[in-house]
Formats: C-alpha cells, sequence, structure tokens
C-alpha cells in the first residue's frame, strides 16, 4: 500500500546502489489534545510575519547574534554575507518564506497539555511531501483493524500544495516563464521523495525545475548585467535550499553568488539567520516580541505562551547563573548549538561535561539553553525497514508549515498549509526522521 501511495525514502545500500523503501511510519494515528493542534495552526501566519520582520532588522540580527557570530564560524560566515548583501543593496524585493514550527505537548501537574515550541525552521523544512501521503495510510491501516470510525477522523493533510503555491507565486512575480525553480540539494538525497511531490505540483503548473548542488553552482553558475543568475546555462527565478543548513560540503562562493542575484532565495541570507537558535532565545526575552507586534498586544501574548524556558549562556552574570543552572539540574534542560537538521542537542550528563569544558570560556556562547519538554508518552508500534515490530513507549512532535510570500511592503501571501506529525520512542532524546530516530504519524484528535 505505502508504494502505491508512494509514501517512499532512498536507502543507499553501497556508493552505486539504492534501494527505496517506505518512509518509516507508526503503525496507528497517535492522540492530539484538539484544542493544542487548533492552536499550533492559528500561530503559524503570526510564526511567518515574525521570522519576516527579523529578516527586515539588520540592527537586531546584528545585536542578537554578536556574540555567537565571535565563535561560531558556521554562522559568522553566514552573517558576513548578509552584512556584504547590506552593503551592497539587495537585488530582489520578492521575499519567499517556507518555514515549519516545531512543537511539543509538556504535560502539567494536572493532566492538561501545553503547546511548547521546539525551534522554527527557516531554511530546508521538511516532509511537506510525504505527509500530504500519510493519511491515507493511516485510514487504509484503521480500516484494515475494522476501526471505520477513527479512519473517518483522519484530517486531510498536503502542505506540499500549499509550498507548492508559495513558490509558484514567488516563479510568477518574478516574471519570465522559461526561468526555472532551482532546488539546491545533496549529492545524496536520502529524502528524495520528499522533494519530488512538490516538483510534481510545480510541473502541474508548467513551472520546469532543476536539481543542482553547491558544486553545480561553483562550475556553471553565473550572473548577467542585471544580476540574473544562471546556472547550466538555465535561468533561474528561484533558488529552494533544501540543503545548505549544515557546514559540511558548502560552497560559501555559491552562496554568495545565489544572494547576490536577482534570483529569489527560499530562504534569503537574512531569513536563514532569523531561524537561528540564538535569535530564538533572544525573542523570549521582555519586550522583545513587543518590538515586533507593537500595538498586537494578543498576538504578543499568543505567541509567547508556546516559548519554554530559554536562557542566554553569554559572558556575564546572566549566563553565569544559566550555567550553574544546568550544572545543578542537567536533566531539566536541552543545550542547543547554532544547528538544523536533527541529532544535534545535547541531553543529561553530557550538558555537564560539555559546559565543564567551557563554562569560563567564550566558546559556551555557541549554545543556548532550553527548559526540557516533558509530554506524556503514549504506546505505538513504529515500522521501519528490518526492524523487529514491537510496541513502544512514544514520544510526538507536532510541526506546523507556513508559506508566505511579501513583495516590497506588500506580503501577497501569508498562510498555514499544512501539518507535520513525527513519532519516536521515548528511549531516544534528540532526532528526526532523517537521522533516523523518529517516524512519520498522523493526529488523531481528541
Amino acid at each position: 500500500f505505502l508504494q502505491l501511495h508512494c509514501s517512499l525514502s532512498q536507502d543507499t545500500v553501497q556508493l552505486a546502489d539504492y534501494l527505496v523503501t517506505y518512509a518509516p511510519f507508526t503503525l496507528f494515528p497517535s492522540p492530539v489534545p484538539k484544542t493544542v493542534f487548533l492552536q499550533a495552526l492559528a500561530l503559524q501566519t503570526h510564526y511567518n510575519t515574525l521570522v519576516d520582520k527579523i529578516s527586515q532588522d539588520p540592527d537586531f540580527l546584528q545585536e542578537a547574534l554578536a556574540s555567537t557570530i565571535a565563535v561560531d564560524d558556521f554562522t559568522a560566515k553566514l552573517f558576513r554575507i548578509h552584512k556584504q548583501i547590506l552593503k551592497e543593496g539587495r537585488s530582489q524585493s520578492i521575499v519567499l518564506g517556507l518555514n515549519r514550527s516545531d512543537y511539543m505537548l509538556d504535560q502539567r501537574e494536572d493532566g492538561s497539555s501545553s503547546l511548547k515550541q521546539i525551534e522554527i525552521n527557516t531554511i530546508a523544512a521538511s516532509f511537506g511531501g510525504l505527509s500530504s501521503r500519510t493519511p491515507d495510510v493511516h485510514r487504509h491501516v484503521l480500516k484494515v483493524a475494522g476501526r471505520l470510525e477513527e479512519s473517518q477522523r483522519i484530517l486531510d493533510n498536503n502542505p506540499a500544495f500549499g509550498l507548492t503555491a508559495a513558490l509558484a507565486k514567488a516563479w510568477e512575480l518574478y516574471g519570465s516563464e522559461r526561468a526555472v525553480v532551482m532546488f539546491l540539494v545533496e549529492e545524496t538525497q536520502r529524502n528524495i521523495f520528499d522533494h519530488r511531490y512538490i516538483e510534481h505540483e510545480l510541473w502541474k503548473r508548467n513551472i520546469t525545475t532543476m536539481r543542482k548542488q553547491f558544486e553545480d553552482v561553483c562550475k556553471t553558475g553565473s550572473l548577467d548585467q542585471d544580476k540574473r543568475l544562471f546556472v547550466d546555462g538555465r535561468e533561474v527565478a528561484v533558488v529552494y535550499f533544501r540543503n545548505g543548513y549544515m557546514p559540511q560540503n558548502y560552497s560559501w562562493d555559491a552562496r554568495l553568488l545565489m544572494e547576490r542575484s536577482r534570483a529569489v532565495k527560499c530562504p534569503d541570507i537574512s531569513t536563514h539567520l532569523a531561524g537561528t537558535k540564538k535569535v530564538q532565545q533572544v525573542l523570549a526575552r521582555p519586550g522583545v516580541l513587543e518590538k515586533f507586534f507593537p500595538d498586537q498586544p494578543q498576538v504578543v501574548e499568543q505567541i509567547r505562551a508556546t516559548f519554554a524556558g530559554l536562557y542566554t549562556l553569554d559572558l556575564g552574570a546572566e549566563g553565569d547563573k544559566t550555567v550553574t543552572m544546568a550544572l545543578a539540574a542537567p536533566d531539566r534542560f536541552v543545550l542547543k548549538p547554532q544547528r538544523e537538521g536533527g541529532g544535534n542537542n545535547i541531553y543529561g550528563s553530557e550538558i555537564c561535561q560539555v559546559l565543564e569544558g567551557v563554562k569560563d570560556s567564550t566558546e559556551r556562547t555557541a549554545y543556548i539553553l532550553m527548559d526540557k519538554i516533558c509530554p506524556w508518552p503514549v504506546q505505538n508500534y513504529l515500522l521501519r525497514r528490518d526492524a523487529p515490530l514491537k510496541i513502544s513507549n512514544c514520544l510526538s512532535e507536532l510541526g506546523i508549515f507556513g508559506a508566505y510570500v511579501r513583495h516590497g511592503k506588500d506580503m501577497v501571501m501569508n498562510e498555514c498549509v499544512g501539518h507535520l506529525l513525527r513519532t519516536k520512542s521515548s528511549e531516544h532524546s534528540d532526532g528526526g526522521v532523517a537521522a533516523g530516530v523518529a517516524v512519520l504519524d498522523n493526529p488523531l484528535l481528541v
């Protein structure tokens, strides 16, 4: 059924051999409280607006990231490109954002759930394609299991359509029917089928796509006198980053070339920086959200309600207090570096090992500290290729996809376009689907 419905992933067997298998998933949908699910959906357009406003505020980004760029080489290199583009002037007034805000449900002592944000992904937010197919998978499983009423409660979900609509709008505003949407990808892409759904939706709209790597942009990329970007002889209207969030295999010359160009970048360099962990921590400070929503106290209240405790590790009394707090009770916290992609966070006794090594050094400012979110586990079966089928205590993470397009000062699209539920065994602290820890899931609202 999964192969018929194209819920697939690609596994590398050897350097030259590939195996297509089903994407890992839960046997049954997981329960999610309806109130917090609807709360997350309602927040997404506000988060879209917040990210966009941050990206337009260079002074805020400079102040927020000052300590981080002094010690984190990857963020510093991104920031140098950001500063160079500001100095030269932006070549494109069209801004495209495809975000995913991730949450877990923190369980209160009275048994109720509180929605708490883990992070917001502003670059290469994945699984919009595969999550568009999983509702049919769970509907089928529940019907086979004789649970017809539950099968009818599985929500429709098609993030691929909404993400494509935003890509298509940016392509249309660019104004050249000959120009293509370029997916910037890794050499080995296990999650290729997730991309293909969006590519297929673009082709259905008669928008040509191509897949290129940083190396391809280095070798064949150029700008003409009007700063139009050409790669392999094709004019590029939109660069859609599905790579570029980790320092491995990076080409800074290629990133700068793309940022200088008239192509619409998803994300552009300032939007990329707006999604860093340090910005997340700074936003939790008193009075910061009010700067971006000065006349919308209800929006400020709604966003702030989703913040977990977030603490600075900058040098000084406040950072020293954070270090002391973390060392005294490491199981209450998560230590987060400025990295995306899953599997990077630090937990438990490892927090002590890291902080003991950097507590008196500026190196500690490469991290932030966050309260550990503690959801109640539920039981489910996690289906993976070559893994034994057994019931597990599981924790779920809810992602909400947002898409926006701004043209100059005019926001021409700002929407919540779907959701993603990922579930993992409670024995794992960190790691997503791509990291081989979590699996795809669907919410069953309760």
